[in-house]
């Protein structure tokens, strides 16, 4: 873990700008959107810093990576969701959850987990519901159904019960629960009511959880080395 702290140091001050700036929605620009995606640009680089050869030999650290992309572009189309690219980004980070949830992989499979976070993302949209109308009762269905599925894989990975968990492991289990929060907090504000200080709850949880998922990606790594020594 202490060798991976430099490499996010560009990540962290990326992030402490965007909290500076505070850029207003209500005037999107591409310098907005830059600053906005500039964190998660600094993850792409925190992973290729790991070298072309371990992406390409290791699916989930390549996938992640390319994760982050869509992520990027789905934040630079939510800077003009008031203009109609709301359903662009949505698509964008439903791509991003299929991405993650292949990278962390269908074992062990662990179906308790899955029948929980069933329940939970049920619950989550049968209050929402409600609010919903047109085109926006499925695609949110489907959204939900989509980041479910990466929370499941991301815990089911975690393997805390046969106590054969690493620390990667349990980032990628915290990075998918803050994604979550994040992503709720979003529909909360979009579709219920005003979420006192969603902005800041949206940015935090979010951006938090890209730096967990994206540390996640050095597993094989560590797998790796760990192997060597022995």
């Amino acid at each position: 873990m202490k060798s991976e702290g430099p490499k996010l140091v560009p990540f962290f001050k990326a992030t402490c700008v965007y909290f500076v700036l505070w850029l207003p929605t209500s005037s999107p620009s591409w310098f907005s959107a830059l600053i906005k995606c500039l964190p998660i640009f600094c993850l792409w680089v925190f992973l290729l810093a790991h070298g072309i050869n371990f992406l390409v030999s290791h699916r989930s650290a390549s996938r992640i990576l390319a994760g982050l992309i869509f992520s990027a572009v789905g934040d630079a189309f939510l800077i003009w969701q008031e203009q109609g690219y709301f359903i662009h980004g949505l698509l964008m980070f439903a791509i991003t959850h299929i991405l993650y949830s292949s990278a962390f992989g269908m074992k062990p499979l662990d179906l308790k987990a899955g029948l929980l976070m069933g329940v939970v993302c049920s619950s989550c949209y049968a209050f929402l519901y409600s609010y919903l109308s047109g085109p926006f009762t499925y695609l949110v269905a489907v959204y939900i159904a989509l980041i479910g599925f990466m929370g499941w894989r991301a815990v089911a990975g975690m393997q805390l019960c046969n106590d054969l968990w690493t620390w990667t492991k349990l980032s990628a289990c915290i990075g998918a629960m803050l994604f979550m929060v994040s992503d709720l907090t979003i529909a909360l504000n979009e579709f219920c009511f005003p979420v006192p200080y969603s902005r800041f709850i949206i940015m935090a949880t979010y951006y938090a959880a890209q730096m967990l998922i994206a540390l996640s990606a050095v597993e094989s790594r560590d797998e790796e080395n760990f192997r060597k020594r022995s």
